[in-house]
């Protein structure tokens, strides 16, 4: 299939999984999920960028057993309209992502995005779906910028990487329904994000610019940098697209 004779945007079927079933094992006993964040659960703000997205059609949620009652009264008492199902997540990322997968329906597109990364707006993924156009996969990410080094056991280092060619991935993802789906029945053992395992079918994967502020919540730390950005007025976030010199 050539990607770029897709059908027009117009009518293609654009579904979004939310990543969001994790174990939250640095976060102090707290499911970073439902940690406040400006008066809203850390979640709310992933969900809000997509339902709000022209582009996504359809939202499936996925999270873990013990939050997944408080999500379903969050996106009843929001009323968010594209949201179609919350369900259990898995035992590993991508087991989770690929039970989302089960209520992509007939989507031609799918957004993997993580749910632990608030600080998007509808832009990014509108620019996420634009760019996979070419090779059927697309992936945020930012330049690194510290120096990357490669050690043994030992904390020997073996080699120092040339980091012009470097980049942090982020999500959001976004990947012909197809082509993920394909990945999912195909690779068995763990990889850390969506576009891996496309990588080891022989599919592309384009990235394109992501944010520095497209931060991923791990730590207690994190929320209070994630409170900071999403304090900035959402279009002066997403124009927040720095490069290794500007920083």
């Amino acid at each position: 299939m050539n990607v770029k004779q897709a059908q027009n945007e117009n009518t293609v079927s654009v579904h979004a999984v939310i990543v969001a079933g994790g174990s939250s094992s640095r976060m102090s006993g707290v499911d970073k999920m439902l940690a406040s964040v400006l008066g809203r659960p850390l979640l709310f703000y992933s969900i809000q960028a997509l339902n709000e997205c022209h582009r996504v059609d359809t939202i499936t949620v996925v999270v873990s057993r013990r939050i997944k009652d408080d999500v379903r009264c969050l996106i009843k008492e929001i009323g968010w309209s594209k949201v179609v199902q919350v369900i259990e997540g898995g035992t590993r990322r991508q087991d989770s992502v690929r039970k989302g997968l089960s209520s992509a329906g007939k989507a031609t597109w799918v957004i993997v995005h993580d749910g632990a990364r608030p600080c998007v707006g509808p832009k990014i993924f509108e620019t996420a779906i634009d760019v996979a156009q070419e090779t059927g996969s697309a992936a945020a990410a930012v330049p690194v910028t510290d120096t990357i080094k490669l050690a043994d056991k030992n904390m020997k280092v073996i080699r120092t990487f040339d980091r012009d060619n470097i980049w942090s991935v982020q999500t959001p993802q976004v990947f012909r329904t197809d082509l993920l789906m394909d990945a999912h029945s195909k690779v068995s053992e763990d990889v850390s994000d969506d576009a891996s395992m496309v990588e080891i079918i022989g599919g592309e994967v384009k990235i394109f610019d992501g944010s520095y502020s497209n931060i991923k919540v791990t730590t207690p730390t994190d929320l209070t940098v994630a409170r900071a950005f999403l304090e900035i007025d959402s279009e002066k976030l997403e124009g927040l697209i720095l490069r290794p010199d500007q920083v």
